[in-house]
């Protein structure tokens, strides 16, 4: 079966759709990040990169995100496109926009809002700028289409919802009246009985909801460790 590495995360979360979506059986394993498993050796055996998720399917492991998605879906088959040259070249334009551009910029956006020790004008306006101008992008797309694919809901949509669902944290509640064409097509997919299923699987286990000085050292290696 396979093994799905998750926390409650916006990338696991991505994941956590499409498993429930294509309803294959999976193992879900926690990684408590506020208490530091994700720098457990027998986790960075899997991930490296020391995040989440990750998957294990017989002997391929898998991590990053839209790795896992652009994995899953070509292996079974399910919420991909066609298989054109230029569908594949929109699905992988927009796929790797959503990994290069909208979760890295959504997430240094909720850093620098919302956790780092100081409040730094220029990193906050950096980040929350970017955030935004890559959500207009997207705006402007489904403006004129129902999926960002299309009129087929693919893995794309999924990758987009972990983070877009979240734009209140990292921009703030008022951003969602800039993209309307972007919130229907995410509350249409959270009303999908899938996604409420994936968001509800952190809920079979117990997470620490504390941010303590364990908790900021576990997730912000940069502030106990020094560079070189």
């Amino acid at each position: 079966m396979l093994k799905f590495y998750y926390s409650g995360a916006p990338n696991p979360m991505k994941v956590a759709l499409f498993l429930e979506e294509a309803g294959l059986p999976y193992e879900a394993i926690p990684v408590d990040t506020r208490k530091g498993d994700q720098h457990k050796p027998d986790y960075m055996a899997i991930n490296p990169n020391a995040k989440v998720p990750a998957i294990v399917d017989g002997d391929v492991t898998v991590f990053d995100s839209n790795a896992i998605l652009l994995y899953l879906g070509e292996k079974t088959g399910q919420f991909m496109p066609g298989k054109s040259d230029k569908q594949r070249g929109e699905l992988l334009s927009w796929l790797m926009f959503i990994a290069s551009g909208v979760g890295p910029y959504s997430g240094q956006s909720v850093h620098f809002r919302n956790y780092a020790p100081e409040k730094i004008e220029y990193a906050t306006n950096r980040y929350m700028y970017e955030a935004q101008r890559h959500y207009a992008i997207i705006e402007a797309r489904l403006s004129k289409q129902k999926f960002m694919l299309g009129d087929t809901y693919t893995i794309v949509d999924m990758a987009l919802w972990g983070w877009a669902r979240l734009i209140p944290v990292a921009l703030g509640e008022a951003y969602w009246s800039k993209f309307p064409s972007l919130k229907k097509l995410i509350d249409e997919i959270s009303a999908r009985p899938a996604a409420a299923r994936a968001i509800a699987i952190k809920d079979k286990h117990t997470f620490k909801t504390e941010f303590d000085d364990e908790a900021k050292k576990a997730m912000f290696r940069h502030m106990h460790e020094k560079v070189g």
